[in-house]
This record gives structure tokens, C-alpha cells and sequence, in this order.
């Protein structure tokens, strides 16, 4: 149903500018208006990208010193933002802060101009008119308006938007924090030219990483307009329910698919504020059902009037205070009394049994098939799932074209593992409505004619697909170029042969154009026996994939790239005092690292999400390195009371000294024992032990870069979407360079007993200022030991396989520790390390 206060969308725009991305917009530099929350973190987020970026910004009334106090506030206020807005902090050399009167002339050199102002029709008319005459001829002008209609704000600007103007007007709503969250929508206007709407979704693509979704322009566009009527059908049925919010963010978290955060914790981070907000703009009830109950509204604005907007004022439908012994204590809104009352677990008997379903679609029919009439999951979701079905189905042709479209938004928007229609899907589209109906639940007409067209479900066995009610057939999904997961290629076809080999943890994957894939799948991509025999055997230099491929890749379709080595295995193996099986793993385990750093054919690794302990050496070895911007690498073993053990020690030292040969290159006629005693080889060293020692993890792959774990060769991908073609594309790009693999090394001079020394000592200190355990001290001895080859004479030549050797006895006898066991025991059993 379209709303008829608004011209009809353009339809055709929307499809020609999601296929059409081919060349990005060139975005030379840009201009945010409004520094407040959103305004700057979409400067933060240019900047992460390398975009030069003008942040204005109001002059404050009886201001004459600094005219750009808000916006160099807001600068400021990025440095400290957490999340952290930033992916490294030097991007912030990229924004120059100004403000609207002395500094509009400067639009003229900008690509892009992005007004992010107050909500006001009033304020946003009066500040375009007034920059409109500074734009250049080809600038794009865009609005991040999240409920306002982009032709009402085009209409207010009168002729002062030319019809010029007007082909380069459109809106760009982010999600945010828009560093994190990946939904970009892109809503045209009938005036917008789809050449311009498609350049631009080309670069937020391939440049900002965004997931682009072309949005209809109608209230809240697609993702606020479903996921937050969601919301409120949520809270109203807990309210019918007598349900307390931990229990509903217990059934509207993982169990289904949706982040651990549940309703209400989501609803904190949002701020209460902001849901409001976004509810004044639906027109037909806030309720996924358009239900005109507005129980759950009022509590909303409750909330508002008494100032608990959730995080950002310390209290919403939870709330953190301390007690009089600093002791943390948490709360929990009971929305009958408004009055909080001390945080309960909830206790659902069903979603305990339903954690022991391998997937996701099973997981959803296990909670499904209980009697709602017996079972409090089942009470719930079944109207709660069957409103967001309906709502979204009917939205279809409203708030976008088709329900692909509606599927990605969601998942981009509010970080869905599924979107409501390949949710409908896993939960079974025919088998939901007989149900639906035996509930007396309603039942769109739009699923209907789905089922009436002999289709048992929205998208085709094979994704490529989706059934549409507007043309009453399955209509093909655009594939986007250069956007591609493993799971594409599992299936043999004209340019793959799918999967070549499989064990349970890892598989080889046919890419195509010569490159193979070794996939990590073990249960959160943990390295264990599977994974290293299959890299072992895969990577060999006599092996048939070596022969037959021309490089490869390896990455994962998971949440994470993985979590390190599998602990459990590790553990128990202490606890027999299996030593030899112990140390034939660990040996296995440095053997895989140095097939890949070895391998005749590049390797090129994609890290993304966790990539820790186990996971990061394997990265260090590759020939090269293409990570996801949001990568959080780190040697994470001290944590657990040991050292890195797969070569990760190894190579920090290779690391150290390659650095500081950059920095300082030894002259030929020196001894080596003259460059293993210099400043800028201690130096290095230092930073090497600090990043083992303190298990540091960077917070992006900028950061990983600052901690030694990349070099300058490695790249940054910004969409995970095109992570691994971009791998696959520099493991053929090495290829067809010619690529060599390195040769072991044999004349490594050790930095020794002088280094050692000095590394010791600080680490006395650090123990001694009460920074690190006795324990920590024992473990960063036994690192800076490995480093820097041992308590040899200064300059000793040593081999790769010397350290190695050295790092396998460091981390054995680390093993056969009671501390070292009391912690990996402890994060197996909290997630969390134990300081001991």
C-alpha cells in the first residue's frame, strides 16, 4: 500500500541503479552540515576512508573566538567515542572543522555535501537555501534525514534547487554508529538521475563498505520503518504476555537470529529518544500489525518525559548504578509499575533446549513447534514472527521494490543473522501459514498468492531467485559485481568445480581462474586437528592442488575468522599429561604456518571479525594479507598463561628485525653482533614483546598494522561483501607477477643475552608497578626469551627453524603450568581471561 500523500517512487531508478554499479563516483572531497552525533561520526567514517572532509557546524550565539567551537567539539568528542568512531585516530588529520558563516565558500571544492541537521523542516530548508549557491556545477547534495520525505525537503527549497540541482538530490540515510553498522539507503527522487544514483551506490560500496539498499520514499524507508515496528509489536505483546524484558530479549536474541542484545538492550543503544522519534513518523500504528493500541507508544514516551533514554543518559529499560562498596549493580525496567527491580536471569526452558540445534532453521522450528498454550516461547513468537511476516510482505512495493531488498536492509540495519523473508523461509513459508491459521493469526494475501503460484517458499532452492507479489512470479535476484562468499562457490559449475576436498573444519573450494579457497568451518573457526591436516596436505609443495591452482585463499563464511587453536582439546590434553601428543600438535601446528609461508603458490589470507591467537599466525605467514576494515587481530596466548606456539613468536622476531633493518640498514663490512646490539633492533623487540605480552588486539585493521601483525603490502577491504574476490584477486594479481616463495632463513642474527637482558628488566618493572602477576611476568619472560633467540652472545646466526624449536619448548613448558591451566580452564568456561 502506497501512501498518497507522496509521488509514486521511481521503480525503474531503483533496479537500474543496483545493477549498474560499475564505476565508483569520485568523491575527491566532501562536506558533513551538522556536527552533532550523526554529522560526525559520518565525518569519522570518510575520514576512516581516506576522505578529506569539511565539518560545519553553527556559530554559538555571542560567539567571537571560536567560531568553530561545535564542530572542533565534536571533533574532539571523536577521540574519546565509543565505540570508537575512528579506526585508527590519525584519520581525524582528514576532517577540518568550520563553521556556516565563514566557511561556506568552501563547498565549492566538494564532490559530496551531506546535510545531517536537526529533524526540522524549518531548519534544514533555511541551511540548504543558504548553501546552494556555493555548490560546483557537478556536486551531489544528499540529506540523512531519517523520516522526513526527500521530495517535501526538495519542495520547501523552491527554485533555489534547480532542475539541475534536483538530478543530484536524494537521500542517504546511515545507520549508527555508520563506522559499524553496514545499511546505507539510498532514496531517489523522481527527479534524480539513475546515472548519478548509480555512481554513488558504486562508491558507498566499494569505497565507504556499505551494504547500498535503494529505498522508496516513504516514512522511516525500509529498515526503521519494519525493524523498529517490530520493535513495539514486541513490547506490546510482552506487555498482553506479562512478560518482563529479560525475558523477551532472551526470545528476540540469538535464539532466532537476531543480536544477543534482544529488544530492550537494542532499544538502550538506539535511545529511547530516537525510537520515539521514529514512531511519530508512521502514519498507520507503530505496531508491526498497524495495530492503533498505543500501550506500548506511551511507555515510550514515558520513558522520554522522565529522561531515561536509554545509554546515553545511564538508564532506560535497564540501568547500571554502584553500590557503596563500588560494587556493580544492574536493573531492569518493570514497564506495569515503572519502577525498576533487580536484573533476573530469565529462565525459558525451551530456548535451553533449543541451544543444542546445529543451525539456525532448526533452531527456529524447534522453538515453533512447541503448544503455545504450554510453552512461553511459543506464546510469543508465533504472533510475534507472524506480524513481522505479514508487515513486511505487505510492505513489498511500498518501502522498496522487492523482498530481497527488504531482507538485506534489515540484516544491514539491525544486524540480522536472516531477514524476515529468508527467515519465513527457514522457518517453512507453507507450513508457518497452516499454522498461522490454526492460531487464528492473521495471513497476508501476499504469501497467499505465493503459495497459490505453487511456490513452498519466497527464494528458489538455490538463492538466485525470489518470489514477487507484484508480478505474481519468481523474479531474478542482481547479483553484484564483485560481491561474492564461499558458499557461492560450493556447488560445481562452468568456472568452478566446487568443493575439492572437505573434513570437518576446513574445506578446499574451487574460486575459479586458478585460485582455490581453504575454507575454515570448524565451530567458530577454531584450529584444531581437521583444519592443519587439510592446510598440511593442501599446501605441500608435491601436492595435486599445487599443481593444479595457480594460488590460493583462505578465509571463512562465519562471524569470525577464528577465535585461535581449540583450547578444550589443548586442555584436556594437559590434564592426561599427554606431553607427546602435545607437542606433535604444536609441531603439526608450526608445520601448517610454514606450509602456508612456504607454499610454492601465494597465499593470501582474508581475515575478518576475530582473528586471534592461532588465527593471527596463520595470517602472519601468508604471502599476503587482504583484511576487513572492522578486523580485530591480536597474540592473544598470554591471556590463557602461554606464548604463541604456531610460529607466531617466530615471527614477531623475523618482524623485529626486518624493522629495524628499515629504520637502520647495517653496513655490509659490519659484524651482525654490531646490528643485534643497536637501539633500533631493541626498539623493535620491545614492541613485538608488548604486543605477545599484553595480548594486545587491535580495534580495526588500521590498528593491526601500528601492532607489527601487517606489512606494507598488506590491503584493507571496507565491504566484507568483496573480501574475497578482492583476496582472490591479489593471490592471481601475485600469481601472474611470477611469485617466488621465500626460503627459510639461516643467517638471523640473534639479538641475545644484551636484549634479553634489557626485555627482563622491564618486565621486573612492569611486575614491580603492579601491571603484571607473577605469572604474566613467567610468561613474557619465556616470549622475550623466543624473541630474541635465546641467552646467546649478541649477533649469533640462528635459523627459522632454531626459533621455532625455541618457541615449541617455551610454550610446553608454559603447558605443564597449574596457572596456565587455571586460566585456559577459566575462559573456556566465562569467555573471559583470568588474571592470576
Amino acid at each position: 500500500m502506497t501512501n498518497p500523500s507522496l509521488p509514486a517512487a521511481p521503480q525503474n531508478t531503483a533496479r537500474e541503479s543496483i545493477s549498474a554499479l560499475a564505476q565508483p563516483m569520485l568523491i575527491r572531497r566532501a562536506a558533513v552540515l551538522g556536527a552533532g552525533t550523526m554529522g560526525s561520526r559520518i565525518a569519522a567514517h570518510l575520514a576512516n576512508a581516506g576522505i578529506p572532509v569539511l565539518l560545519l557546524d553553527i556559530v554559538p550565539d555571542g560567539e567571537t573566538k571560536s567560531r568553530n567551537r561545535l564542530a572542533s567539539s565534536a571533533l574532539e568528542s571523536l577521540f574519546k567515542a565509543r565505540p570508537a568512531a575512528f579506526y585508527e585516530l590519525s584519520a581525524a588529520r582528514f576532517i577540518t572543522a568550520g563553521n556556516f558563516e565563514d566557511d561556506l565558500s568552501k563547498l565549492a571544492n566538494c564532490d559530496w555535501v551531506i546535510e545531517a541537521v536537526t529533524e526540522n523542516l524549518a531548519v534544514k530548508q533555511t541551511l540548504l537555501t543558504r548553501i546552494l549557491p556555493h555548490l560546483g556545477s557537478e556536486a551531489i547534495l544528499t540529506t540523512n534525514t531519517s523520516g522526513l520525505p526527500i521530495v517535501q525537503i526538495a519542495d520547501s527549497l523552491g527554485d533555489a534547487l534547480s532542475p539541475s540541482a534536483r538530478k543530484r538530490w536524494f537521500g542517504t540515510h546511515f545507520f549508527n554508529p555508520p563506522r559499524y553498522m553496514r545499511l546505507l539507503e539510498v532514496i531517489p527522487t523522481p527527479d534524480t538521475d539513475s546515472a548519478v544514483v548509480a555512481a554513488f551506490s558504486a562508491f558507498a560500496d566499494r569505497i565507504l563498505g556499505k551494504q547500498v539498499v535503494l529505498a522508496h520514499d516513504t516514512p522511516n524507508f525500509i529498515a526503521n520503518r519494519i525493524g523498529v515496528a517490530n520493535m513495539f509489536t514486541a513490547l506490546s505483546l510482552m506487555k498482553q504476555q506479562g512478560l518482563t524484558v529479560e525475558e523477551v530479549d532472551a526470545l528476540t536474541g540469538t535464539a532466532i537470529g537476531w543480536p544477543r542484545t534482544g529488544t530492550f538492550r537494542l532499544a538502550d543503544m538506539i535511545g529511547i529518544d530516537v525510537l520515539a522519534h521514529v514512531a511519530s513518523n508512521f502514519s498507520e500504528g507503530v505496531t508491526s500489525d498497524g495495530s492503533t493500541n498505543d500501550g506500548p507508544l506511551n511507555l515510550i514516551n514515558a520513558m522520554v518525559e522522565h529522561r531515561w533514554l536509554g545509554d546515553k543518559s545511564g538508564q532506560g529499560f535497564y540501568k547500571k548504578t554502584r553500590d557503596a562498596a563500588g560494587q556493580e549493580q544492574r536493573f531492569a525496567l518493570d514497564t506495569q509499575t515503572l519502577e525498576y527491580r533487580p536484573l533476573a536471569k530469565a529462565k525459558i526452558p525451551a530456548l535451553e533446549m533449543a541451544k543444542n540445534a546445529a543451525s539456525l532453521p532448526e533452531r527456529l522450528r524447534l522453538l515453533l513447534a512447541n503448544d503455545p498454550k504450554k510453552d512461553k516461547a511459543s506464546a510469543y513468537l508465533w504472533p510475534l514472527l507472524a506480524n513481522l511476516w505479514n508487515y513486511s510482505a505487505d510492505r513489498i512495493d511500498e518501502v522498496t521494490d522487492d523482498a530481497p531488498s527488504i531482507d538485506r536492509a534489515i540484516c544491514a540495519g539491525f544486524n540480522w543473522e536472516l531477514g524476515p523473508f529468508a527467515l519465513w523461509d527457514a522457518a517453512g513459508a507453507a507450513s508457518t501459514v497452516a499454522r498461522m491459521k490454526e492460531l487464528s493469526l492473521p495471513v497476508s494475501p501476499r504469501v497467499e498468492s505465493l503459495l497459490a503460484a505453487g511456490h513452498g517458499s519466497w527464494y528458489s532452492s538455490d538463492g538466485k531467485s525470489c518470489f514477487s507479489p507484484i508480478t505474481n512470479q519468481m523474479e531474478p535476484i542482481a547479483a553484484i559485481p564483485g560481491h561474492a562468499r564461499i558458499a557461492d562457490y560450493r556447488t560445481a559449475s562452468a568456472n568452478s568445480k566446487g568443493v575439492i576436498r572437505r573434513n570437518p573444519g576446513a574445506s578446499l573450494v574451487d574460486l575459479g581462474d586458478g585460485i582455490a579457497c581453504l575454507e575454515l568451518h570448524s565451530v567458530k573457526s577454531a584450529i584444531g586437528g581437521d583444519v592443519v591436516s587439510l592446510l598440511n596436505s593442501v599446501l605441500a609443495p608435491a601436492s595435486e592442488a599445487v599443481r593444479n591452482f595457480q594460488g590460493f585463499v583462505i578465509s571463512s563464511d562465519a562471524e569470525n575468522f577464528s577465535v585461535g587453536a581449540n583450547l578444550m582439546q589443548l586442555l584436556l590434553g594437559m590434564q592426561e599429561g599427554e606431553w607427546d601428543e602435545i607437542n606433535l600438535a604444536i609441531r603439526g601446528f608450526q608445520q601448517m604456518t610454514s606450509a602456508i609461508k612456504f607454499c610454492p603458490r601465494p597465499v593470501v589470507v582474508a581475515p575478518f571479525g576475530l582473528c586471534l591467537g592461532g588465527g593471527a599466525e596463520i595470517s602472519l605467514h601468508a604471502a599476503q594479507r587482504q583484511l576487513h576494515a572492522e578486523t580485530y587481530m591480536g597474540l592473544v596466548e598470554a591471556g590463557v598463561g602461554l606464548i604463541p606456539g604456531g610460529g607466531g613468536t617466530k615471527e614477531m622476531a623475523l618482524r623485529a628485525m626486518d624493522l629495524a633493518v628499515t629504520i637502520a640498514p647495517p653496513e655490509p663490512r659490519d659484524p651482525p653482533s654490531k646490528f643485534a646490539q643497536s637501539g633500533e633492533y631493541a626498539t623493535a623487540l620491545k614492541r613485538s614483546l608488548e604486543t605477545i605480552a599484553m595480548a594486545k588486539v587491535s580495534t580495526s585493521a588500521a590498528e593491526a598494522r601500528a601492532l607489527g601483525l601487517l606489512s606494507a603490502a598488506d590491503r584493507v577491504t571496507l565491504n566484507r561483501e568483496r573480501l574475497l574476490l578482492d583476496a582472490k584477486a591479489q593471490s592471481l594479481t601475485l600469481a601472474n607477477a611470477g611469485y617466488v616463495a621465500p626460503v627459510s632463513r639461516a643467517q638471523i642474527p640473534a639479538a641475545g643475552l644484551a636484549a634479553l637482558s634489557m626485555l627482563e628488566t622491564g618486565i621486573f618493572l612492569m611486575g614491580e608497578a603492579g601491571f603484571a602477576s607473577v605469572h604474566d611476568q613467567k610468561v613474557a619472560a619465556k616470549a622475550a626469551y623466543v624473541l630474541c633467540g635465546g641467552r646467546l652472545t649478541p649477533g649469533t646466526l640462528v635459523t627459522e627453524q632454531y626459533l621455532l624449536d625455541l618457541e615449541r619448548e617455551a610454550f610446553l613448558s608454559l603447558c605443564g603450568e597449574r596457572k596456565t591451566q587455571e586460566r585456559i580452564s577459566f575462559t573456556l568456561k566465562t569467555g573471559k581471561p583470568l588474571r592470576n
